[in-house]
């Protein structure tokens, strides 16, 4: 299995015996992980068993390992790879069960994404308390039967409202990608009880609940979804979205790690 050995390959090369929790950082969120705790070591994703180089300028492709102010070890991954690379969806969720190889307890999922509330601008960081899955696929293998009605951790969730009270939530969808949505998938998406459109996320905590992990997870609104924004998509908002939100993020995450 690559990920026990990539989890072998990472706890070696940084010299620590397990890691506590795990950073999946999104598109928008690597700015605002700068800073965070004290430095172990850093690498190249691509570096480890199993870990691909990104495919998608602005998604990153490095591991960093922090001590947080609480003397827990965090694996931040800078980059995913994506459903929509088509590679199946084993090292989609590589990175997810090298964490709990590692010896992680939770992780944290983020991703950038579109925003089916008007009254959630761009720049608006949302928790996921629910997914919709409508990519077709599972990182789950056989008759695998895992429990997902609380997929994302209400215990974190509440942590996370302690860090900062006026954070919504909301049930992510995802698609396969990597087009963008359509005005009628966007619309489908609602009337299916969907607040959040986007590309990642729902594999990756299917694999960690299987695994074992805690989740939380949080959706940077990084634009309004195509037929409620009145301009047409592209990649370079989300990236200027997520950078007017760092401080924002920073906040957040750093508020987060005092508390795991």
């Amino acid at each position: 299995m690559s990920h026990h050995q990539a989890a072998q390959a990472l706890l070696t090369r940084f010299n620590v015996p397990a890691i506590d929790l795990a950073l999946v950082l999104g598109s928008g969120w690597a700015g605002a992980s700068a800073g965070l705790g004290e430095t172990i070591g850093e690498c190249e994703l691509a570096d480890l068993p199993g870990f691909a180089k990104p495919v998608v300028a602005g998604h990153g492709g490095s591991l960093r390992l922090i001590r947080t102010a609480t003397g827990k070890v965090a694996a931040l991954f800078n980059g995913r790879t994506h459903f929509y690379e088509g590679r199946g969806t084993g090292p989609v969720v590589h990175g997810v069960r090298t964490a709990a190889a590692a010896g992680a307890g939770m992780i944290v999922l983020t991703n950038g994404c579109g925003g089916l509330n008007p009254e959630w601008s761009p720049g608006t960081p949302v928790l996921i308390r629910d997914h919709i899955n409508l990519t077709g696929a599972t990182p789950l293998e056989g008759a695998t039967f895992i429990d997902l009605t609380q997929a994302y951790s209400p215990r974190l969730r509440e942590l996370a409202h302690q860090v900062d009270p006026t954070l919504p939530e909301g049930v992510y969808v995802q698609f396969r990608g990597p087009q963008y949505e359509t005005p009628a998938e966007v619309k489908m998406a609602k009337i299916l009880g969907g607040d959040l459109v986007g590309m990642s996320t729902t594999l990756e905590t299917i694999a960690a609940r299987e695994a074992g992990l805690e989740v939380l997870g949080i959706s940077l609104v990084t634009n309004l979804g195509a037929g409620i924004s009145p301009t047409p998509l592209e990649h370079s908002e989300v990236i200027e979205a997520g950078k007017a939100a760092e401080p924002r993020l920073r906040g957040l995450l750093g508020g987060l790690l005092e508390r795991l």
